[in-house]
């Protein structure tokens, strides 16, 4: 946990997706075992280790993980744009967001991104994962400053919801990995992603 005011986070699990493609809400998945907390609990427990408080994005039905703020999107059907515009607003500072669909993410990953923002340089807006092979950019994996909220604002208002095109390039910190290290960004889609992930774990 952060006790410099300067450093400090607010986790933001995004959890606001429809589920279509697994057919069923995978917030509720529970990849590790069933006596292993759900995806969205998992998610929650991993933004806590690192940031000083957490909450969950969503549309208009409140989580069923207890003990965290409920962020509800302002604005419905804008996807992950909408989630972290809304959080942005609210926290008035530096959020950390993730995908509530990672089973692989882990602390030391997060930490890593963390002191790697912690060194971004003036101007930056959003700091990130670049799968250096693909030139992909993990931007459900990222911290985002309060700055770029209006970046947010004017993407929602001219209807662009795809979040790769909100934080130009020239604004973002970016941290390589290679598809080696692609593991702990596996997300789960669809019901054969769940079953891949469960034979990975099966056979760690």
């Amino acid at each position: 946990m952060y006790k410099d005011d300067s450093e400090r986070l607010t986790g933001i699990v995004l959890a606001g997706g429809l589920s279509s493609r697994m057919g069923h809400d995978k917030t509720r998945l529970h990849v590790h075992g069933d006596s292993e907390p759900d995806l969205l609990v998992y998610t929650c427990k991993l933004l806590e280790s690192v940031c000083s408080e957490v909450w969950i994005s969503s549309r208009d039905v409140k989580p069923h993980a207890d003990g965290y703020l409920w962020v509800k999107d302002e604005v419905e059907g804008t996807g992950p744009i909408g989630g972290i515009m809304t959080s942005l607003r609210a926290a008035q500072g530096p959020v950390l967001v993730l995908s509530c669909d990672l089973p692989f993410m882990d602390t030391p990953l997060l930490q890593k991104l963390i002191d790697f923002w912690k060194a971004r340089p003036e101007g930056t807006l959003q700091t990130t994962f670049l799968q250096k092979e693909t030139g992909f950019i993990e931007a459900l994996v990222s911290i985002y400053e309060f700055e770029a909220l209006p970046l947010f604002e004017r993407a929602v208002d001219l209807g662009i919801y795809k979040l790769s095109r909100v934080i130009p390039e020239e604004h973002q910190h970016r941290l390589p990995y290679s598809q080696q290290e692609s593991l702990p960004f596996f997300n789960v889609n669809y019901p054969a992603d769940l079953e891949m992930a469960r034979r990975i774990i099966a056979a760690i």
